[in-house]
């Protein structure tokens, strides 16, 4: 059993997704960030960094936090979603890393600063919202010639389709980028997906 510490966040979005794609037994343990509740001690001792996602597996007793880390644990796990032949394990690792240093940080202070805080820092408005089109764009060119990021559905995939769905919040129209749209349909048609996205809300 996994026990998942999460909150309807792209980030809590990846591990539930993943739980159900692997079809692992979890429960679920909301933790409310809009209530400080990433803060206190019992979840501190379980995520140093006082972040959601975490995780509990009760087979060993690990403690797990980030969600980086969480799909690369529960892949190895079951063997599935992080192919093993070179390059394609380092082809999906190197698109995972993508996302935790490129669409997480960069699109959350999208969400920060233009859809929770607009017209405090023209500066930060201007400078993330381009960001975010030049992380898009950059998705978009490599779905251009590849079905998913690293040719088959994987935990890449995972980790940056929650970011992507909140487009909306993002300045940024699917009509500009045709191959994010695509692959974006096809993902958001998995049941797993939709049960994990489920599973992950309050």
């Amino acid at each position: 059993m996994i026990e998942l510490y999460t909150w309807s966040t792209p980030n809590g979005q990846k591990a539930s997704i993943m739980l159900e794609e692997v079809g692992l037994p979890y429960r679920v343990h909301p933790i409310d960030i809009g209530k400080d509740q990433q803060f206190h001690p019992d979840f501190l001792a379980i995520s140093p960094n006082n972040k959601i996602p975490a995780i509990i597996d009760t087979d060993n007793g690990l403690r797990l936090m980030e969600s980086g880390a969480i799909l690369l644990y529960l892949a190895e796990k079951t063997g599935k979603l992080w192919p093993q032949d070179f390059p394609t394990k380092w082809r999906v690792v190197e698109w995972l890393m993508w996302q935790m240093g490129g669409p997480g940080p960069f699109l959350g202070q999208v969400h920060h600063f233009v859809k929770f805080n607009p017209g405090k820092s023209a500066y930060a408005e201007e400078r993330y919202t381009k960001e975010a089109r030049r992380l898009w764009s950059v998705l978009d060119r490599r779905l251009a010639e590849h079905e998913y990021v690293a040719d088959d559905y994987s935990i890449a995939d995972i980790a940056i389709w929650p970011w992507i769905s909140r487009f909306e919040w993002q300045t940024v129209t699917f009509d500009d980028y045709p191959n994010v749209k695509r692959w974006y349909v096809a993902i958001a048609a998995r049941p797993a997906v939709q049960r994990g996205m489920a599973r992950a809300a309050p």
